[in-house]
């Protein structure tokens, strides 16, 4: 099992980080697909090819493939707006937010999977991205469509679980190559 994989290959000092991997994929209030929606969505946004491979994995075998690539989309998307709307925040002219973003974002309004499904994954991404812009945003879209906040905080901890898994897992690899 691949979530397994990472848990072994996590160092004994991110003890909390191995058992917060453990619980967020087996006891999450989310849906299969929302789960390994936003692992998978998560995995790419941190970008360390240990865990995407390992994620991935077991993503495929919980996921449609419509699925699977609606969670590659929101990875992809949100690298993007991310990016454009964390930074119109920051620059702190509250002009630019008037302006059109002028970015192709089609995916959004069709991903080819249960819209909440995509809006839950991009509000992780952009967690792990750190825009505030858009996690209000996708916050508020899924509020709207009924989703509980508990649910909402699931992603959120999935976000955290899986970035620090990452950082620990490309820290580790980086210090054995010194």
């Amino acid at each position: 099992m691949s979530i397994a994989a990472l848990k072994e290959a996590l160092p004994a000092y991110a003890k909390d980080t191995k058992l917060n991997l453990g619980s967020v994929t087996t006891t999450s209030s989310l849906t299969d697909q929302q789960l390994w929606g936003a692992m998978l969505a998560c995995a790419l946004a941190a970008r360390s090819g240990r865990v995407i491979a390992e994620v991935s994995e077991e993503a495929a075998r919980n996921l449609s493939e419509e699925a699977f690539t609606a969670a590659k989309a929101a990875a992809s998307i949100m690298a993007m707006n991310n990016v454009y709307y964390r930074a119109t925040h920051l620059i702190g002219d509250e002009t630019y937010g008037t302006l059109p973003a002028k970015l192709r974002m089609t995916v959004i309004g069709n991903p080819g999977v249960d819209k909440a499904d995509f809006e839950l994954w991009c509000l992780a991404v952009s967690a792990i991205n750190g825009c505030g812009r858009c996690l209000e945003s996708h916050e508020q879209v899924l509020r709207g469509s009924g989703l509980p906040r508990e649910q909402i905080q699931e992603a959120l901890r999935v976000a955290a679980v899986v970035a620090a898994t990452a950082a620990t897992l490309e820290a580790e690899a980086a210090l054995v190559a010194v």
